[in-house]
């Protein structure tokens, strides 16, 4: 236990420790942390009447993010199969980013849930009323909450173990939780899928294939994020990251991406050829109802963001580097956020089931509290990677006994 706090109070001492550039993104992190933490007393002292939420849209910008993360949480355990399952050496230290991924995430998502809750002591009538198992609330508060539980055990320990230069033990210790966060990877985006689709009064939402478009477009955002982070890392680091790995989580992107693309080809098919009752939310989404046309650029933009991005990634690389790849990563994080978050929330508000019209827009204090939990989530992310890296470099383990070694880290 004193060397398990010993490495706790080192690793604190090293996240103190970079570059002007490490110090200058942590300050921007910070600062915009704080507005959203000063935003978001605003919200506390005068209620939701900060936010552009009405009562016939009550979920807007809050729930949009938390629907997009909960996929990019899931989307970790795409490094977990190949790595742990298949066996790819490759991917045995770079898995641990994305679980790393995972907890930042998950994290960001409970803290959106709180904000979107007026009053955040309500959080109690899910304790005192835990309607178990036949609330889709219920179901979606202990998937998450044991998803973040699960991913802290398995970076913990890969980390402590590196750091103590042992062999994680993987029949006892490491293994079960891995199969485990596969199926719990898979069943918060589920789950959270189940919540929109289950409620009878919004049409928008009530089909089955909202579930499986979920996953697709988690495992094509999920990874593209992960991408982009390896070579962050790789850039401003001595930390080798395979090249393998890559290619392999570019395989995953064009793999996902084509199925969620075939997959909305499907619902829209459905949707207008039929020329069903319920079609005027989604009419009102790509079209407009009457002058009501808020979303229908965002959509658009999300459709050829989207399909510019996969093409881009079928487009044999060989020669152009990693260009490619990163500009349709940025691409897919984006268009995946637009289509995935406003795309899917507002639209099954719009008309209510009375027929209203009523738009929704953000206030200014509303994304300012989506950017402080943005930049809170980075912040954390940040952190934990900045620790992780020295520790797989070998750079700090428990033979590095002077706590002065931590400062001459300067950019591990």
């Amino acid at each position: 236990m004193r060397e398990y706090l010993r490495f706790l109070v080192r690793c604190f001492r090293l996240s103190f420790v970079g570059d002007w550039r490490y110090y200058t993104w942590m300050l921007v992190l910070t600062c915009i942390a704080l507005l959203g933490l000063n935003a978001y007393c605003k919200q506390l002292v005068s209620g939701l009447a900060t936010t552009g939420m009405t009562d016939q849209v009550s979920w807007g910008l809050y729930i949009a993010n938390f629907t997009y993360l909960v996929g990019m949480a899931a989307a970790a355990v795409m490094l977990v199969i190949p790595a742990y399952v298949y066996r790819n050496e490759d991917l045995h230290e770079v898995v641990i980013f994305g679980e790393l991924l995972a907890v930042a995430v998950i994290i960001m998502c409970l803290l959106f849930v709180t904000v979107d809750l007026g009053s955040p002591e309500r959080f109690i009538h899910l304790f005192l009323r835990f309607n178990f198992p036949l609330s889709m609330l219920t179901w979606d508060v202990i998937v998450l909450n044991g998803y973040l539980l699960i991913n802290l055990h398995i970076t913990g320990y890969l980390i402590y173990s590196a750091y103590r230069k042992r062999e994680p033990n993987k029949r006892l210790f490491l293994v079960p939780f891995v199969l485990v966060a596969i199926v719990w990877a898979i069943s918060i985006h589920t789950v959270t899928a189940f919540l929109y689709s289950g409620l009878g009064g919004r049409p928008f939402w009530n089909h089955a294939i909202i579930a499986p478009r979920f996953i697709a477009s988690a495992f094509a955002a999920g990874p593209a994020f992960i991408v982009l982070t390896l070579q962050v890392i790789g850039r401003f680091t001595t930390h080798h990251v395979p090249v393998n790995a890559l290619r392999l989580l570019r395989q995953v992107i064009i793999v996902a991406m084509t199925i969620n693309v075939f997959l909305l080809i499907s619902e829209m098919f459905t949707e207008f050829y039929t020329g069903a009752d319920h079609l005027l939310s989604t009419h009102y989404l790509y079209f407009g109802l009457g002058e009501h046309r808020a979303l229908v650029p965002w959509i658009w933009s999300a459709v050829g963001i989207n399909t510019t991005a996969l093409v881009l990634l079928y487009l044999p690389q060989r020669n152009r580097g990693l260009w490619l790849l990163n500009t349709a990563c940025v691409m897919l994080i984006v268009g995946i956020w637009i289509e995935k978050g406003m795309g899917l929330i507002v639209p099954a508000f719009i008309p209510t089931p009375l027929g209203e019209v009523v738009e929704y827009l953000p206030t200014l204090n509303e994304v300012l509290v989506g950017l402080g939990i943005w930049a809170f989530g980075l912040l954390l992310y940040t952190i934990m990677v900045r620790i992780t890296v020295p520790v797989l470099k070998g750079d700090l383990t428990v033979d590095t006994l002077h706590p002065t070694e931590v400062a001459r880290m300067a950019t591990a």
